[in-house]
């Protein structure tokens, strides 16, 4: 059996929908261990308010909420909303109406309570795994199409540093003192490198050591 790297989830954002307050309670502090944020919430109404504001990679919804349906609301999302969110759905039932309910929704997985957390954490891996390979092979393409708008291979490991290091809005939070203590580079490249890409308008001071990478600028390799 291959074995799963769960900090890889480190980087995800998950929304949890559970009326069972202490159960709620429990697997979210387990899962605020591995994951980037964990929104815990009661209702589908609570629910929907953390999709209109944050970014969620992945759904855990209970199936009977009190006075709720956890499959009504993932149909309401995707069919209402458009939103096709991975989702795993734990219930304490296993009837079969149940179960083709969530097939018909294209459901990732389905997890009998009590819930195991390892169980899950096998979930959450298995679910957001296109995504982390979808990442990684962004990334990689950015690399290469940054490389291709400079000319000194010096610059090449500062480069896939940049890329490693934005976070989720593009951003780039570093100093040149913070870049030349984990990557073997002199200020001067440093210097160097962010004058060329700021030229292209690929990289953009917003403020002291924070800066914005905007792919869209970057060339396509021929």
């Amino acid at each position: 059996m291959t074995k799963r790297d769960f900090e890889l989830l480190n980087g995800f954002n998950i929304l949890y929908l559970e009326d069972e307050a202490d159960l709620l309670k429990h697997t979210t502090a387990v899962l605020e261990d591995f994951s980037k944020n964990i929104f815990a919430v009661q209702t589908c109404a609570e629910a929907l308010k953390v999709l209109k504001k944050h970014p969620i990679d992945v759904i855990i919804s209970d199936i009977l909420l009190k006075n709720e349906n956890g499959i009504e609301f993932l149909r309401h999302i995707k069919k209402d909303l458009d939103m096709h969110i991975p989702t795993i759905l734990t219930t304490a039932h296993t009837d079969t109406e149940h179960l083709m309910d969530a097939i018909k929704l294209k459901v990732e997985n389905y997890l009998v309570k009590p819930i195991n957390i390892k169980e899950l954490l096998n979930s959450l891996h298995d679910v957001l795994t296109p995504k982390i390979q979808l990442r990684e092979i962004e990334r990689s393409y950015n690399i290469i199409r940054t490389i291709s708008a400079v000319t000194d291979s010096k610059q090449v490991d500062l480069i896939r540093f940049i890329i490693k290091n934005l976070d989720d809005e593009n951003i780039l939070n570093y100093s040149y003192s913070d870049i030349m203590e984990r990557v073997d580079v002199s200020k001067p490249t440093i210097i160097k490198l962010f004058k060329q890409l700021s030229d292209l308008e690929i990289l953009t001071k917003i403020q002291n050591a924070k800066y914005r990478f905007d792919n869209t600028k970057l060339p396509t390799p021929e």
